[in-house]
């Protein structure tokens, strides 16, 4: 395998970096962009127990801004619903917009590398047939082993750029996917509180 590498010529040691990476962002947004991380079901209905049975307070609201990112969701709702429907629903959306924009985190980097992963790749390919040329034109024919080694070096990129960039683009779409999911439950769980909050147009 260290030959394989070494074989590959310089432009192996970003690719390494990008693979490195890209495996970092993978597995971190994996286990961040978890459901029950970040907008556990029903936990608007739990919230509003809370709320019904007057045991909401400053320190239950700061948990669950701390502990999830659709809990301080509906916090916002709560802390606002005294303002009206319309701010209520005003603040929770603002509050949503910052919490998906802070779940992102990292996912732009991955879909960088799923892109320049490849183009390193064909940069390998190119420096390995330049030097076999520059071989050429240097001595009146090159050696096979040198045309052999310049070829493998070629392949060898190319195939570890796409190795890299072929998972990385599997994985960037599975996470937005999975964000797209994340964004879809809480607005649901935000509906319902701003209907129970304001039911029959009356807020409790």
């Amino acid at each position: 395998m260290l030959e394989i590498f070494l074989g590959g010529g310089v432009l192996m040691y970003p690719l390494a970096l990008c693979s490195v990476i890209a495996v970092s962002i993978i597995l971190e947004r994996l286990w961040v962009l978890r459901l029950e991380n970040v907008a556990p079901t029903n936990l608007v209905y739990e919230v509003w127990q809370l709320v019904e049975t007057n045991q909401i307070n400053g320190e239950k609201m700061n948990i669950l801004k701390r502990k999830y990112p659709l809990g301080a969701v509906l916090v916002a709702g709560l802390t606002s619903s005294k303002y009206g429907r319309v701010v209520m629903d005003e603040q929770m959306q603002t509050t949503a917009t910052q919490k998906i924009h802070a779940l992102k985190k990292f996912l732009n980097m991955l879909g960088t590398i799923a892109m320049i992963s490849p183009l390193l790749g064909l940069l390998g390919t190119v420096v390995g047939m330049i030097e076999i040329f520059i071989s050429f034109q240097a001595t009146a024919s090159a050696s096979t082993s040198f045309i052999a080694g310049g070829i493998s070096q070629a392949l060898i990129t190319t195939a570890t750029g796409l190795s890299i960039a072929v998972p990385a683009v599997v994985f960037h779409r599975f996470l937005l996917r999975r964000l797209d999911d994340i964004t879809v439950e809480m607005e649901v769980q935000a509906s319902v509180l701003l209907s129970m909050m304001f039911r029959s147009g009356l807020k409790r």
